[in-house]
This record gives structure tokens, sequence and C-alpha cells, in this order.
């Protein structure tokens, strides 16, 4: 047997006891691309925890050596590769079982979301690995008016061609201790006693990272299984935008007054050179980034999602007024 610590992604870490067979899996190796990002770091502790030996690739390898630590004694390696140089992306692929493709981007989307997705599916299927998975975004859609969505759907029409038995994994926003999702938001409420809200009725179900990285262990465990799938993640909590700021504010103790802001006014603002929020963001949020009708992409792959209420307050609490020692109003008012 061999004995490994890992961490739970809420910094916490515990022994893990790999089975025989869990050390056969070590022979086994995958590449991340953009292993070392947010996501990527649920995915590598994941498929870790799993076995799996983790070549981390991504544009400065250093800035991924966090991961080093999370593994047991070779788990790791780390290699320079950029999804706009497709000689690095072959060289990071080669002799790897499988693949996943977590880049991502907003300031350089076509480039790195639709080009750069079909130059990994193209070293991937060179390369003769057994497995590609790829992550896209809910809403991902080849004739979008919003660029970030268009690039996310040429992303996987491309991957699909490339490399047909790839598995599309489709999230919602991703929830997460180093997130720019429920942080910012919660930053923005800490700052400020009127708080602007952007197109309050639109939906999000946010999904947990970890509960992201699972879903590839769980694909690449089984990865003919799920060949061809693409799979749609969100959470148990499907808000609205005005009822997710809310749900913030109560988390971190504070009262602050929301102030609806037309789409009009948005739009000017968005216009204007380092707004908190683009044009191209505007019109992402014009759809729901909910789960599409009754999918439930973490059932399909036998996991069960995580409540934000379940993990959230471990690191939203840094934003009370008090921090940990401080009561929620909620609380306070009972």
């Amino acid at each position: 047997m061999l004995v490994n610590s890992v961490c739970d992604g809420q910094g916490r870490f515990t022994r893990k006891t790999f089975c025989c067979r869990d050390v056969n899996a070590m022979y086994e190796l995958v590449t991340l691309i953009g292993g070392g990002g947010f996501v990527g770091r649920y995915v590598a502790q994941a498929l870790m925890r799993q076995g799996w030996r983790v070549r981390v690739a991504q544009r400065d390898p250093r800035q991924a050596f966090y991961l080093k630590p999370l593994g047991g004694l070779g788990q790791t390696q780390f290699v320079a590769a950029d999804v706009t140089r497709p000689d690095t992306i072959a060289r990071a692929v080669e002799g790897a079982d499988a693949v996943v493709n977590l880049v991502g981007s907003f300031g350089d989307a076509m480039r790195i979301q639709a080009e750069g997705a079909s130059t990994v599916a193209k070293a991937v299927a060179a390369s003769g690995a057994k497995a590609l998975v790829h992550l896209s975004a809910i809403g991902a859609d080849s004739g979008s008016a919003s660029t970030y969505a268009r690039s996310k759907g040429l992303g996987e029409e491309a991957v699909r061609a490339a490399f047909p038995a790839a598995t599309i994994l489709r999230p919602s926003v991703v929830f997460g201790r180093e997130d720019q999702f429920l942080n910012r938001f919660a930053e923005m409420i800490r700052r400020t006693r009127i708080v602007p809200v952007v197109r309050p009725d639109t939906r999000f179900q946010p999904v947990f990272a970890g509960d992201v990285g699972d879903a590839v262990a769980a694909v690449l465990k089984e990865p003919a299984r799920f060949a061809g799938q693409l799979y749609e993640l969100g959470g148990p909590d499907v808000l609205s935008m005005a009822d997710l700021l809310k749900w913030i504010a109560t988390e971190t103790g504070r009262s602050p007054h929301f102030v609806t802001l037309p789409d009009a006014a948005a739009g000017l603002i968005a216009r204007l050179p380092g707004a908190p929020i683009t044009r191209d963001q505007l019109l992402l949020l014009q759809k729901d980034n909910v789960v599409a009708g009754s999918q439930d992409g973490l059932e399909a792959l036998g996991l069960t999602a995580t409540p934000m209420s379940a993990v959230a307050s471990n690191w939203l609490v840094r934003f009370r007024r008090q921090g940990r020692f401080a009561r929620r109003r909620d609380e306070l008012a009972a």
C-alpha cells in the first residue's frame, strides 16, 4: 500500500491510502493543459487522489509548483506550454494516456478558447492518447453574439472534429476559495454601502470547483463509458443575480443598499476604461447560466453537488467586519 497526504480543497490535509489497484494507476500519465489555474488545482488533486501521475502544462510552470507537495514522490511533473504554440502542446501531451484542457480566457477568447482548443485536440489525436476531457462552459454557442460564448462553442466544434471521443464538460460559474466570482462580489459588498445590480433576474447555478475536479476524475476513471458525451455541471442552488448578492451579504454580515442598474446605464459604464464589467459580459448576462432542461451532469457521473452554504462560509468569513468572530445578520436576528 501507498500512504500519501492529500488536500480536500478547503485547506485541510488528510492521509490517503491507495490500494494495489490505485498504485498501478500511478503508471498512467495525464497532462493538464492549464493545470495550475483556479479549476486546475482541484482537477489535479482529484486525479492525484485517484492515483494518476500528473503533468501540469502551462506558460509559466513555476506558477504551478504549489501542487508538488500535494502529490506523492514523483507523482507530479511540470512543463512549459502555450496553446497558441502547437509545438509546445505536442511536447506537453507526448506519452500521456489522457489529456485535460482547462485553458480559458475572457481577454483573448477566440485565440485561446477556439483556436487553442483546436490545437490541443489535434495534438492529442496525433499523440495516441486514449482520452481527452475538454472544459467548456454552459452557454457555449458558436452563433452567440458574445465573443466568449461563441469562442467556447467554436472550441467544442473543433474538439469534436479532431477528437470525436472527447468528453466535454460545461460547468456553470465555478466557485471556490480562490475564485473570481463569490470573492469578487463579496469584496464589492465590503467596500460600498450602495451596490449596483446588473440584470437582477438572470439565474446562475454555481458549481463547486471541487465537484468539477471530481467530475474530470470520474470521466477518466472510465473514459470509454463517457467517450463522446457532453455534460453540463451545476450545483444544487439556482439563484438570481439579486438573490446571490443578498446571500453573500448575509454570509458576510453586511447590509448594503442594492440598486438595480438599467441595461442602458450598464452599457454606458461598460464602455469606460477599467470598467468593472465588459460589454461581452453584459451580453452573457442576457441569458440564464443554468443546466439545460433536466440534465444533471454530476449525477450522471455518480457525484453529488456541493451547496455553496456547505463550503463558502469557510473563506467568505474574511469579508466580515470582525472576521470569523462576527455573526451573520440572520443569526443576530434570531
